[in-house]
């Protein structure tokens, strides 16, 4: 099974990197750009074939280590 979880700031935390791709693509000329939020997608290969176990065990990645949970939301997505 694999895992895709989707991590990006909660929304009110200062995104600089955000703040610098959302000016870049002012100066490049693109039009009708509002705020912009970066984030990071990490892909894991689990051996866990069980849907509910493969979630509880990245839920639990998620919150050890991959998120930052006081800052940054997490999303999980399973194939």
């Amino acid at each position: 099974m694999k895992a895709k979880v989707h991590i990006t700031l909660k929304t009110g935390v200062l995104d600089p990197q955000g703040k610098a791709i959302e000016k870049s693509l002012d100066h490049l000329g693109f039009d009708g750009i509002g705020e912009v939020r970066q984030g990071k997608v990490i892909e894991i290969e689990l051996a866990e074939t069980d849907e509910a176990k493969a979630r509880a065990a990245v839920e639990a990645m998620c919150r050890k280590l991959l998120a930052n949970t006081v800052i940054e939301n997490y999303a999980i997505e399973l194939s």
